[in-house]
């Protein structure tokens, strides 16, 4: 587990704006209350509470992947009017405790 730092910083912050994910012309999430973390040199991630998508379309998978500042991701994939995209969502289910804000939260690959 690495901290974040002056070497690799992570802020997370409210989005006050209203964050929408549409896959086959589905609302995939719609959410007034999601969280937009910036980390290091990335681009900005939006994490969206779980209350907020329809897990309904969502079906987990085996993938898996491991980050020293969050912890370990596990994904889904988006599977709407016969269309699928496949690991297209991770989650942390139980993140690092300096991202805890981030916990169960669904983030979007936008280009999936």
């Amino acid at each position: 587990m690495k901290l974040p730092g002056p070497e690799h910083p992570i802020t997370i912050k409210r989005n006050d704006n209203r964050v929408r994910v549409i896959f086959a012309g589905m609302v995939i999430a719609d959410s007034t209350r999601a969280l937009t973390l910036a980390e290091a040199g990335y681009r900005p991630v939006q994490y969206i509470p779980r209350g907020d998508a329809n897990m309904s379309l969502l079906k987990p998978t085996s993938h898996a992947t491991h980050c020293p500042y969050k912890g370990d991701a596990n994904y889904f994939s988006i599977e709407a009017d016969g269309r699928s995209a496949d690991n297209a969502v991770w989650s942390y289910e139980q993140p690092f405790p300096a991202m805890a804000e981030i916990a169960g939260c669904l983030a979007f690959y936008p280009n999936r």
